[in-house]
């Protein structure tokens, strides 16, 4: 499931490097880093589930109030909305 996952992440990346805006790539590369870090961490469970991945990823975000400017962390949010959405179908 992890590497499904990653490679969901991966292709999204990678389209919104070809067609997205500035704005979107540097969401998407934000993103990208956290999502590599909650993958890791997920990779100790024996049966990770997309419930424990958007928990963590919530989390992370969460966290981020702090570190990034409002426009900035709505763009990230956003950005969340659409990959967690690809993960779910």
């Amino acid at each position: 499931m992890l590497e499904r996952w990653d490679e969901i992440c991966h292709q999204w990346v990678a389209e919104l490097l070809e067609q997205g805006s500035d704005d979107e790539v540097f969401a998407s590369g934000y993103l990208q880093g956290h999502f590599a870090v909650v993958l890791s961490e997920l990779e100790q469970e024996t049966q990770p589930q997309l419930t424990q991945l958007q928990a963590q990823m919530s989390e992370r975000l969460a966290q981020a109030r702090t570190e990034l400017a409002p426009d900035d962390l709505a763009l990230i949010q956003h950005a969340w909305s659409q990959l967690e959405q690809r993960l779910l179908h």
